[in-house]
């Protein structure tokens, strides 16, 4: 009789070790910085206000609804600096303005 193997236990599939495909293009870059950063600050994302090409990634810059008022156009949002790598992992945030909806840039 033949002898049954068994997965040894411990050992992973090469699937589970595969990194991600690389981020291909700025909407995919955005997609990427808004995932990660809701799930960091716990505020929903409202948009997107520019997407740059850096050297080890990407630099996105995402506005978020920080607190909510009625009406609506005295929300504050905030835009957030994010930085992600060529594989779409977030590398560091920053807040760099907070504003009430209703305002125009100066």
């Amino acid at each position: 009789m033949a002898e049954e193997r068994r997965p040894r236990a411990g050992k992973t599939s090469t699937a589970a070790t595969r990194r991600p495909p690389p981020v291909r293009g700025a909407g995919q870059a955005a997609r990427a910085a808004c995932q990660s950063l809701e799930g960091l600050i716990g505020h929903p994302t409202e948009g997107v206000s520019a997407v740059k090409r850096v050297e080890e990634g990407w630099c996105v810059v995402v506005d978020v609804l920080e607190l909510p008022r009625i009406p609506d156009t005295t929300s504050l949002l905030a835009s957030y600096e994010v930085q992600i790598d060529q594989d779409g992992e977030l590398l560091e945030y920053s807040r760099i303005r907070r504003y009430r909806r209703g305002s125009a840039d100066e």
